[in-house]
C-alpha cells in the first residue's frame, strides 16, 4: 500500500471541499477500497473518510418512506430497519460477515456498484431514490453497468430513500468464499405493482426482470412465473457457475422470494 493523506471531515460540505484536491477519493466503510489499495490496484493520494459525518448516519421511517444515511453500516440497517422494512433488513443482516457488516456502509456499496453486491438489488427493486450532495437520482437511472453509476466526480451518496412495500423478500445464492451473491433476487410488492431486481448474474450488473414483474403484478404467487424463463445471453460465466446456471437461479430465487414474502 502506498502512503496517503487521511482526512475525516465532520460535515458533507467539508467532505466535498476535501475531494476537490487531485487524487482524492471518498471512503466510507472501506471494505472494497482498502483491499484494493493493499493490492496496489488503487493509489489515491488522499482518503476522505465519510464515517464522521453525523448527518449521513441513521435510519428513519416517515410517511411510508424509509430513509437511510449513506454512512450507515449494514449492521445498523439490519437492526433499525427491521420493524419498518424487514425485507431490506434481512438483506443487510446477511451481507458478508460480522466484521464487514459493522464497517461496510450502504452508501459505499451503492457507490461501488459491484455486480454481485446485495444493496443494488434492494435499491432497484424498491424504486429507491439515491440522494447525493448535489441531487436526487432514481434507482432506475442510477445503475449504469458493472461498477458504473450516475455519480459524477466528487459526488457522494449522502442517503437513500426507500418506499416501504406491502411485502418483500431477498433471496441470495451465496458464493461461499466471498459471501457475495452468485445470484440474488429482491422482490417488492407495492400497491401499483411488483418490482423484481437481480444481482450477481448479469455482465451488465443489477437489472430488473420485467417479465416476472408483469406476471407477479397480476398474481403475486410463485406459480405466476412458472412458464417464464431467463435467457443465458449476457449472464456471467466463471468457475462458480455457467451463464445458464445463473439464468436458472434467477427463476428459482424469484419463486422463493415470492413464497417467503407471501
Amino acid at each position: 500500500m502506498h502512503n496517503f493523506e487521511f482526512v475525516k471531515p465532520s460535515t458533507v460540505e467539508e467532505a466535498v471541499a476535501a475531494l476537490q484536491s487531485d487524487e482524492a477519493q471518498p471512503m466510507s466503510g472501506g471494505q472494497t477500497l482498502l483491499p484494493t489499495m493493499k493490492q496496489r490496484l488503487a493509489a489515491p493520494e488522499k482518503l476522505v473518510s465519510l464515517t464522521g459525518i453525523a448527518s449521513m448516519q441513521g435510519v428513519s421511517a416517515v410517511g411510508g418512506v424509509l430513509t437511510i444515511g449513506g454512512a450507515t453500516t449494514h449492521a445498523t440497517v439490519a437492526t433499525e430497519a427491521a420493524a419498518h422494512y424487514p425485507g431490506l433488513a434481512g438483506l443487510a443482516a446477511h451481507i458478508g460477515d460480522p466484521a464487514v457488516r459493522n464497517r461496510g456502509t450502504i452508501g459505499g456499496s451503492l457507490a461501488n456498484n459491484d455486480p454481485a453486491a446485495c444493496y443494488p438489488s434492494a435499491a432497484l427493486g424498491s424504486g429507491a431514490t439515491i440522494v447525493t450532495n448535489a441531487r436526487e437520482i432514481a434507482a432506475d437511472d442510477y445503475f449504469q453497468g458493472m461498477f458504473t453509476t450516475a455519480l459524477e466526480e466528487g459526488e457522494i451518496v449522502t442517503g437513500v430513500r426507500f418506499p416501504i412495500p406491502q411485502a418483500s423478500n431477498y433471496q441470495k445464492f451465496e458464493q461461499p468464499a466471498s459471501r457475495f451473491a452468485l445470484t440474488g433476487v429482491f422482490v417488492a410488492k407495492y400497491a401499483d405493482g411488483v418490482r423484481v431486481a437481480v444481482t450477481g448474474a448479469s455482465e451488465e450488473g443489477v437489472f430488473r426482470w420485467t417479465e416476472a414483474e408483469a406476471a407477479l403484478s397480476a398474481n403475486f404467487s410463485p406459480d405466476a412465473i412458472e412458464g417464464l424463463s431467463v435467457s443465458a445471453d449476457g449472464m456471467i460465466g466463471d468457475l462458480h457457475g455457467t451463464p445458464a446456471y445463473r439464468a436458472h437461479l434467477i427463476k428459482v430465487l424469484t419463486k422463493r422470494a415470492v413464497a417467503a414474502a407471501s
